[in-house]
């Protein structure tokens, strides 16, 4: 059953819904809304812009332990290097970070295919900062 909350919430997700002109993001909010444990970056990708991440693969490095798989509501530049083995989703990468990412042996992949493959957000960090 759901909760006078959730109504609202998915009122207002919709209407944020329909101001976006981006298709794939459309898509990526579509899709994480309507899992349970992808909702609240749904909530984040649907609000205004200023909301979004950019962060450098520096960044990513300090926050992150080797083996993560790493999730970033925004996009993810080159600045600086990788020293482990991770996963990383994002809503789009730099073509200099997809290049650092793949020399690093890890994996960049893009939001949409990951949450279309963990439907429940398993041994997921969401980065969005």
């Amino acid at each position: 059953m759901r909760t006078e909350k959730t109504k609202k919430s998915n009122v207002l997700l919709k209407k944020q819904l329909h101001r976006k002109t981006n298709p794939t993001l459309v898509e990526v909010i579509r899709k994480a809304s309507k899992l349970k444990e992808w909702r609240r970056a749904a909530e984040i990708l649907a609000g205004g812009n200023k909301r979004y991440s950019s962060l450098n693969l520096s960044q990513i490095d300090e926050k992150s332990e080797a083996g993560d798989t790493v999730v970033v509501l925004g996009k993810v530049l080159s600045f600086g290097e990788l020293t482990k083995k991770l996963k990383i989703c994002a809503l789009s990468f730099s073509k200099s970070a997809e290049e650092k990412i793949t020399k690093q042996k890890s994996e960049a992949v893009l939001l949409i295919h990951e949450i279309s493959k963990n439907h429940k957000a398993e041994g997921v960090k969401i980065f969005n900062e």
